[in-house]
């Protein structure tokens, strides 16, 4: 089978990476190593230069940041938090409870890309949460809503959020699990501060965490 010709070729590149496929794929035995051209070494140390995350990009230009807004949003924060992405040279989509948009606190009426049915934070490279008390009650209803979150931080997704956004995080059960990627909006360094930190893409330190459980369960 295939998987298990992968998996016997894995085993001469790395043996734990070959267990961790292997029982991803619900393998009962493993299968024997795949033969080699040449004999397999598997003392060598690890080659900063190959590794992806520490040779990875160190902006957010040309990346795309998510950011649920509501009823309520503070014009101010979401205008600034716009600006700082697009000099970044990223680009921004503007997501709602309801596809037709939202009023802001200023009583602006702002248009939206998506609703938030159909735009969950999996098509981002990184979310923002820039909501309202007011609405907060029916946000955390929406199963929909919660999932953004929660599912940004398991991806290990940065993610901002202004202080109305905390029953929400609650909701999505990582209120208890915050780490460096979940920042406060508009943060001691502000907005650019922000927007510089999301040029490491993802937060990998929190993979061991949400891997094992140790974030609550979406309530």
């Amino acid at each position: 089978m295939i998987r298990e010709r992968m998996v016997s070729h894995l085993l001469n590149i790395d043996e734990t990476l070959a267990n961790t496929v292997a029982q991803k794929l619900g393998f009962q035995s493993m299968p024997k190593p795949a033969d080699a051209a040449m004999p397999t070494r598997q003392d060598l140390e690890p080659a900063p230069s190959l590794s992806i995350v520490e040779r990875g990009p160190k902006r957010f230009e040309g990346r795309k940041l998510g950011i649920l807004i509501t009823d309520g949003v503070d014009a101010k924060l979401l205008k600034g938090l716009t600006a700082a992405i697009t000099k970044e040279k990223a680009v921004f989509e503007l997501i709602a409870p309801k596809v037709g948009g939202v009023k802001a606190s200023d009583g602006s009426w702002i248009e939206v890309h998506h609703m938030i049915d159909g735009g969950p934070s999996v098509l981002f490279d990184a979310v923002a949460l820039l909501t309202s008390a007011e609405a907060m009650d029916d946000l955390v209803k929406e199963a929909t809503a919660r999932d953004f979150v929660a599912d940004a931080f398991q991806h290990c997704k940065f993610i901002g959020y202004d202080q109305s956004a905390m029953p929400l995080l609650e909701k999505a059960g990582i209120a208890e699990a915050l780490d460096e990627g979940v920042i406060a909006l508009p943060g001691d360094e502000g907005l650019d501060g922000f927007v510089s930190s999301l040029g490491k893409l993802r937060v990998w330190g929190r993979e061991p965490s949400v891997k094992l459980g140790k974030a609550s369960e979406p309530k």
